[in-house]
């Protein structure tokens, strides 16, 4: 009897378990039900959250001229032809870094068919495209004042050389057509649009009819554009040739264009054409959006010495799309410079080097230039 007892107790307590352990998971579902769940997902560019934001992130960078004198392209020639690869080895891992990289191809690649030639009007080898695109660059502004150093038959053979190798292009046209589609890229799901122009053709006249062939600098047209742009992008970058040759600092103009195009939209602007460097500031528009302006990259490889000619570098931007509730924010941040020097020691062939390895280059001071060049570049950014 007392057996039976001890059975029956033991089969009431495994009930009355069952029953509290029951009745605790109903109440902790009851309790998972009044909250919301969020997961984070997280990568090296993009942030998923669940309560409908999404944050993407990539770099895009700039470098200055491409301007190539014929100094350069005799030393690059060989028995097939021009190899200009060796000329940007040394910098071939600072070009590679960035997600985005864009350069100013000052010289028409109008190639041997049309005669190589050098200052003042000058056709480049088409090797030097192959020599770009395999270091990293992958778009190139065109618009400049040496665009119709060739006249039209040299624009249009650089244009679709480029599109042979496939860098892309933005500045110069072939047709109406071509000059009213937008060029962008898309980089981490951030879509950019790249618009350039320059303010003449070095006296050269565009042919009538054919205003198409080059981008030349007017605010209404640009703002025009600028908007059209945004249409299909996110981000809004401008190559701009402007400014007066040598200068080291931007002119009363160019401060003036830059402010109005950040104000009409513009995120992002890359000047070029005094083949020295010039520094880089912030703008603020008035409703609080913020752009950044580089007035000069100088030169990055080109056959000018002396007098910071020699002097270049890549400005790299990092950039963060915000996503919520079907707004979009952009924001630039962090922007960096990575100084460069071009040098013919000790092999008498032309490099591209950083400017921190100079020395091994024939550079004695390179540390203060470095120095001085890092102040010139960045000081307007505090």
């Amino acid at each position: 009897m007392m057996y039976k007892g001890i059975i029956f107790i033991g089969i009431t307590l495994g009930v009355l378990s069952a029953i509290i352990f029951y009745n605790m998971y109903e109440c902790d579902e009851a309790k998972n039900k009044n909250f919301r769940s969020v997961s984070l997902h997280s990568t090296d560019k993009e942030i998923d959250l669940d309560l409908k934001m999404i944050e993407r992130r990539t770099t895009i960078a700039g470098i200055g001229d491409i301007l190539i004198h014929d100094r350069v392209y005799e030393l690059a020639q060989t028995a097939s032809g021009y190899d200009f690869t060796p000329m940007l080895q040394k910098v071939k891992p600072m070009l590679q870094a960035p997600d985005l990289l864009i350069a100013n191809q000052e010289t028409i690649l109008g190639g041997e068919e049309i005669g190589i030639s050098s200052y003042p009007s000058f056709n480049s080898p088409q090797q030097v495209g192959d020599a770009i695109v395999e270091a990293g660059i992958d778009l190139v502004s065109t618009a400049n004042n040496h665009s119709l150093d060739k006249n039209e038959k040299g624009l249009l053979a650089s244009l679709s050389y480029m599109d042979k190798i496939g860098l892309s292009h933005t500045g110069t046209s072939r047709s109406q057509a071509e000059s009213e589609k937008v060029t962008t890229l898309e980089s981490n799901g951030i879509r950019f649009a790249f618009l350039s122009y320059t303010y003449g053709t070095n006296g050269i006249p565009i042919p009538d009819g054919k205003e198409f062939l080059v981008n030349l600098i007017n605010r209404k047209q640009m703002k025009k554009d600028i908007q059209k742009a945004k249409q299909s992008a996110d981000v809004i970058i401008m190559s701009v040739h402007w400014g007066n040759e040598y200068e080291r600092f931007p002119t009363v103009e160019q401060k003036e264009l830059g402010s109005y195009l950040i104000e009409s939209g513009a995120d992002l602007i890359f000047g070029h054409h005094p083949h020295v460097l010039q520094p880089m500031e912030w703008h603020t528009t008035e409703d609080g959006r913020k752009g950044l302006i580089v007035y000069s990259l100088g030169n990055f490889l080109s056959g000018q010495i002396d007098d910071y000619k020699d002097l270049g570098g890549m400005t790299a931007v990092d950039v963060k799309m915000t996503m919520q509730d079907g707004s979009k924010k952009i924001s630039l941040m962090n922007p960096q410079f990575y100084p460069t020097y071009v040098s013919k020691e000790p092999s008498q062939m032309y490099h591209v080097v950083p400017l921190l390895e100079a020395g091994q280059f024939g550079l004695r001071n390179y540390k203060a230039v470095y120095k001085e060049m890092m102040a010139h570049m960045m000081s307007s950014l505090q």
